[in-house]
């Protein structure tokens, strides 16, 4: 059965998610050292996973950012890539490789995991990180821990009634002191 992988890009210290328009969202994307990373083993994580998920909002972002970019680091992994965007209000996706899952969302995430080993990537929105937390469907958690306190932006797990105990897999710094932690749902 295929893992479900949910990985968080741009999170601070105090919890938030690099929202934009921010001072904490032009730390992230203004400073060629804090872009999304390229790392040979993440980009080979990318490359191998079995399909990416996004809520409609990432989609509609991703989608516009990876179909235009001619040096983006996931631009070619993402456009070749099996993708499914989770939404009820999408009705046509042009975005290559594309599928709309519209039905219950246990059923669906179900259907993908089956069929084989590996794992599927959550790229998020928001909305659909706490949907799938909340029905306690994400077996792991990959968060990349920026060095900065944001004090404005989006709570990952605000709304998340249930907890959740995590086992920590493993954890890397970078140079530029982003720290890369990988979690495991403890079952």
């Amino acid at each position: 059965m295929r893992k479900l992988i949910a990985t968080v890009f741009n999170y601070s210290l105090d919890g938030l998610l690099a929202d934009e328009g921010t001072e904490y969202w032009k730390f992230c994307f203004d400073l060629p050292e804090n872009r999304e990373p390229d790392d040979p083993a993440h980009l080979d994580f990318l490359q191998s996973a079995y399909a990416h998920l996004m809520g409609r909002t990432a989609y509609e972002s991703i989608a516009g950012a990876m179909t235009t970019s001619t040096d983006h680091p996931f631009a070619d992994i993402l456009n070749a890539g099996r993708k499914v965007v989770f939404s009820r209000t999408l009705k046509t996706a042009d975005w290559a490789n594309t599928t709309i899952a519209a039905g219950d969302t246990t059923d669906e995430i179900d259907k993908l995991r089956l069929g084989g080993d590996g794992h599927i990537v959550v790229w998020g929105g928001v909305s659909l990180w706490r949907s799938l937390m909340r029905l306690d469907l994400i077996d792991e958690l990959q968060l990349s821990m920026f060095p900065y306190v944001a004090g404005e932006g989006t709570r990952l797990f605000d709304g998340v009634p249930k907890s959740h105990q995590l086992d920590l897999i493993s954890s890397t710094a970078s140079s530029n002191g982003i720290v890369y932690l990988q979690y495991r749902r403890h079952r």
